[in-house]
Parts: structure tokens; C-alpha cells; sequence
């Protein structure tokens, strides 16, 4: 087996130049929520000389990347899968620094193993002889399928990611200049059927296809565009950050205020006052009030809109556009401290159910919580022990459920039960004595979303990235009606994950720095 194929993480020549000095703009900007794309905007404004603040309501910075730690355990709470490192050192290269100076990255290997109630695994990496051997032993006969769909991958990778993943679309000329090379790859068509086209194993099939997942996509809808996610982990890899992926926000707010910015933290904003048709002032809970001359918005989409421009007929107008869309679905996460250390359970497993498109439909479609589930297994002391106590192991499992808008059960009552059979079904394949070894343990639930995040239906990733819901039928970066109000993060172009909400806030940041030089 060769080596595995990991990009270097040397600082770039740009990284290694002098900081720059940046000069002032005179201009102000606030950015509500401090998620990926909050922050990631913020230190594009401030590196382009714009004073930024980020006001940020919960007791820490991070939105979905939010953490808790318990006896001793460390538990993040969102993203825990870091792709496309260069979209991060960007950041830090825009001002001549190297994102090493405040963020460890590690790498990830094998990316996943992902596991089959029959006893089957497969480990999912780039190593390219070791991948093409698990092909071979697990689907004989698709490996010839297997590079066809790596072409594809990497052309609509190109197309989809490289060229459009950081381009506002805010007309729909803009979606028709896009629509030949989407039409050249069958946008339209779902993952699931791109890759049945090449793959004729059912299990390569869901191997290649449940990415979509872990941007709150249904592999058998999301459009064929989300298969470049192949191409850009076979690529950049899959990280880690040495501490949990708080780190990695931690080091962009220690960057952030290095620039310059200004961080409020614990003070949700209530209020986007507005006059005429732009927002004017930003106010918050304990009566801060400030002007600005332009305001983004990284909270969620329907509360940016329906509570928090509440007092504009703009707001009013497009929370009632916003509530016939469709939502992805909610998650169900249990966080897990064990006695025990586990070299044999990689950083990420999925579990996969006895059912795939069943299970899917019951989730997306039909709204129901079904008996069977997909666990995505998260296991971070395995690369990291810093997460746990010595000795001891860190772990989370999520399985996706319907959101509040389809499944209507009591959250308090359901939790335990489910958090309990999650657990079982751990055990059973993975740790037989799992309940004998918890040292300590809690769920969080859609109804969680909802009332930490302002998450609506409690959905864990904003709009469902469908077709008709992706580029220009997305958020807009920039609102068409209020010129001073910009979106960043899941629920604008291009969509959830860390690649696609750092993207957004580079497209929402060339409009910004545009519109305020003018």
C-alpha cells in the first residue's frame, strides 16, 4: 500500500511575506452570528479595512461549532470534518499570515470507514492504491465504474466548486450564464443516480453518495453538482484541528481581533431597525444599539428575515417566500465519554442501517422517526487525546431525523428513548459494555436547534440544497431589496459545510467591499 497522498500544509509564500498594514476605510460593518461564515466574513471586511463587529448572542462564539466540556471531556457540537484547507489559509493570507500562527490541522486517516449491519467495512480515503484494494475486495468489478465517476467528479468539481462556489448569483441571468455546464453534467439528476450510473454494488453506492448528508442533502434528490465533494477530499484531504474544530474558530477570532475587529459575545441582537429601504441601526438584548453602514446577517436564514427585520415590509415579505421553501432535516446527537481508549474505531464511521433509500424517505418524505437509523460515529480522541481525560475516550453519534415541520414529537419524552437505543446499536457492533464504561453522556435534539440557534423547524443545515433551491434560488449574498443587508453561511449560495459557508462569505465580501468603496 502506498503512503497517503496529504497535501502540505507549509505556509504559503504569501503566509511566509511580512503582515501587511491596513490602512482604514472609514467605513463600519456589523456581522450578526459568529458561525464559519460569520467569521469568516468578518475577517475579510476587516482585513480589507472596514471595522467590523461581530455580535455573537450565545455564551460562545461558533454557532453550529459551538463546544462543551464535561468531566474533563471535550465535546464540539457542529462540524467535525475539516476539507479544503486552503479556503481557510486564505484568511490569514489576505494580511501576510499564516493560519499555523493560531490553528493546528491534522490529518485524517483513513477519511471514514463506513461499516454494514452484514459486518462489511470499507475504509474511504484518498490513498489511492489502498482505495482502489477495498473496491476491489468490496465491489469486484467497479473499479473501472469508479474512475468514470472520479472524471465526473472532478468536472463538476471544476465547474461547480472552483468557478462558481464563490460567485454571488443575484439575478437569474446569472443562473442562465451557469446553466450550460450545469446541463453538461445533469444537474438535475440526483447523487445517488449519478453514481449508479458508473457503480453497480449497492454498497459503493451509498459509499460514494452519503456525503450529501453532511450537508443536510437526500443523496436520492440533492443535485449531481454535491459529487464534486468526492473530488474535493480526494484532493485536500480531511482534517482534524488539534483541540476540536472550537480551535479552528477560536484561531480565526484570536486572528479577527488581531486585525482589529471587535467581538460582542452574549448579547443576541433582537432588532434590525431599518429606514427607508436600508438597515440603519443593529440593537441586541441588553440595549446596545449602533449604526452601521452595512449589516450581514450569519443567522439563520427565516430568523434573519421573519424576527429579526420583523418591523420591515422586506422582512415581513420574504419570511412568507421562506416558509414554503423545504428545509433539511434536524439531527439527533448523542455525546458519549467513555473509560477506555479504542485505537480500532477510526475519527469517522457511518454505521449504516439495514435500509438506505427506506430509511431516506422516512426522514425527508414522510416525517416519521423510524425504528431502524445511519449513525455517523465521530471519535476524535483516536487522532486527538487532548479531547478526553487519560485513559479516557471522547465520541459522538448523530443520526439525521425529520425536522420540527414534519415529525411533531415531544423532544423531552423521545430523547432518552432514542438516545438509548443509539447507544445499544453502538454497542452491539462496535463496544459490547458500552454502558458500563460512560463516564458521562447527553443529546441534543431538533428542539435544541431551534431554541439555541434559532435554527427554524430545528433544521441543522438551513434550506435543503435541492436544485431549485441552490445557487440564484438560494439567499441571495446580497438582499434585492435592501442594498446595505448581505446573508452569509448555510442558508445563501453556495450552501451548508465548511467550504460552502467560508464561500459564501468571500461572495458576500466582494459585494460588500464593492458597495462601500463606491
Amino acid at each position: 500500500m502506498t503512503s497517503p497522498s496529504i497535501p502540505s500544509l507549509a505556509p504559503s509564500p504569501a503566509a511566509a511575506a511580512k503582515p501587511l498594514a491596513i490602512p482604514p476605510t472609514g467605513k463600519t460593518a456589523c456581522v450578526v452570528g459568529s458561525g464559519f461564515g460569520g467569521l469568516a466574513l468578518a475577517i475579510r471586511l476587516q482585513s480589507a479595512g472596514i471595522a467590523t463587529t461581530v455580535i455573537e448572542g450565545r455564551d460562545k462564539p461558533g454557532g453550529r461549532a459551538y463546544f462543551w466540556e464535561k468531566d474533563g471531556f471535550t465535546f464540539d457540537g457542529g462540524p467535525t470534518v475539516v476539507t479544503d484547507p486552503p479556503c481557510l489559509r486564505q484568511l490569514w493570507e489576505l494580511t501576510g499570515h499564516d493560519m499555523a500562527e493560531d490553528v493546528e490541522l491534522m490529518p485524517v486517516m483513513p477519511f471514514y470507514r463506513l461499516n454494514w449491519p452484514d459486518g462489511v467495512n470499507f475504509d474511504y480515503s484518498n490513498d489511492e492504491a489502498g482505495l482502489m484494494a477495498e473496491i476491489d475486495r468490496v465491489a469486484p468489478g467497479d473499479a473501472a465504474g469508479y474512475r468514470e465517476f472520479l472524471n465526473y467528479s472532478a468536472g463538476v468539481h471544476d465547474e461547480g466548486y472552483v468557478k462558481l462556489g464563490t460567485v454571488p448569483f443575484l439575478d437569474f441571468k446569472s443562473m442562465i450564464k451557469a446553466a450550460p455546464a450545469l446541463a453538461k453534467y445533469q444537474a438535475w439528476r440526483s447523487v445517488y443516480s449519478i453514481v449508479s450510473k458508473y457503480i453497480k454494488s449497492e454498497k459503493l453506492r451509498e459509499a460514494l453518495s452519503f456525503h450529501t448528508l453532511l450537508v443536510g442533502g437526500n443523496p436520492m434528490k440533492t443535485s449531481a453538482v454535491y459529487a464534486l465533494i468526492h473530488k474535493l477530499e480526494k484532493d485536500g484531504g480531511v482534517w482534524w484541528t488539534r483541540g476540536g474544530t472550537n480551535r479552528l474558530i477560536a484561531g480565526m477570532i484570536r486572528h479577527f481581533e488581531r486585525l482589529g475587529g471587535r467581538m460582542i459575545v452574549g448579547d443576541p441582537v433582537i432588532q434590525l431597525h431599518t429606514v427607508g429601504n436600508r438597515v440603519s441601526e443593529v440593537e441586541t438584548k441588553s440595549g446596545f444599539r449602533e449604526r452601521f453602514d452595512a449589516v450581514a446577517s450569519n443567522a439563520d436564514i427565516m430568523h434573519s428575515y421573519r424576527d429579526l427585520l420583523s418591523t420591515s415590509k422586506r422582512g415581513k415579505d420574504y419570511a412568507k417566500k421562506l416558509a414554503r421553501k423545504s428545509y433539511s432535516p434536524g439531527l439527533f446527537v448523542v455525546h458519549f465519554g467513555l473509560e477506555g481508549t479504542w485505537p480500532g474505531i477510526p475519527h469517522h464511521m457511518i454505521l449504516f442501517g439495514p435500509r438506505y433509500k427506506g430509511l431516506l424517505d422516512d426522514i425527508y418524505d414522510k416525517g416519521v422517526l423510524p425504528q431502524d437509523f445511519s449513525i455517523y460515529l465521530h471519535h476524535p480522541t483516536v487522532t486527538d487525546p487532548s479531547m478526553a481525560p487519560p485513559g479516557k475516550s471522547t465520541f459522538y453519534a448523530l443520526v439525521p431525523v425529520a425536522h420540527m415541520g414534519k415529525l411533531a414529537v415531544d423532544w423531552d419524552e423521545i430523547g432518552p428513548i432514542l438516545e438509548r437505543r443509539i447507544l445499544d446499536e453502538v454497542g452491539r457492533r462496535l463496544i459490547p459494555d458500552i454502558h458500563d464504561r460512560i463516564v458521562t453522556k447527553f443529546h441534543y435534539a431538533p428542539k435544541d436547534f431551534s431554541t439555541d440557534l434559532n435554527a427554524h423547524l430545528g433544521s441543522a443545515f438551513s434550506l435543503e440544497p435541492v436544485l431549485t433551491q441552490s445557487a440564484w434560488f438560494r439567499g441571495h449574498n446580497r438582499d434585492d431589496v435592501i442594498p446595505n443587508f448581505y446573508l452569509t453561511g448555510a442558508g445563501t449560495h453556495p450552501g451548508a459545510g465548511i467550504p460552502g459557508v467560508v464561500g459564501s462569505a468571500k461572495a458576500t465580501a466582494g459585494l460588500m467591499i464593492e458597495d462601500l468603496q463606491a
